[in-house]
């Protein structure tokens, strides 16, 4: 083995365990409340078949959803609408 390339390749691994200990600083990491646009579940401010936000599951008073970003309207309807149960 030469022994002048293995302080250079030790010095790699430390750099390489240094950095990786330093990823969850530097790297932001997904968040589970990101939320949709309305866009991708098509999210619409009226009622479809009698389906509306104020009556999902996800809804959240006065004008929030738990899985759609943004304001949304009480009377609104989207793709992920499930039903409130009581």
């Amino acid at each position: 083995m030469d022994e002048t390339k293995t302080p250079k390749r030790r010095r790699s691994v430390l750099r390489a365990a240094g950095l990786a200990a330093l990823a969850p600083i530097a790297v932001p990491r997904a968040r589970a409340q990101d939320k949709l646009q309305g866009s991708m579940v098509l999210y619409q401010d009226k009622p479809k078949d009698g389906q509306k936000c104020s009556n999902c599951l996800h809804f959240q008073p006065p004008n929030a959803c738990a899985i759609v970003a943004g304001e949304i309207s009480p009377e609104g309807w989207c793709a992920v609408w499930a039903k409130k149960e009581g």
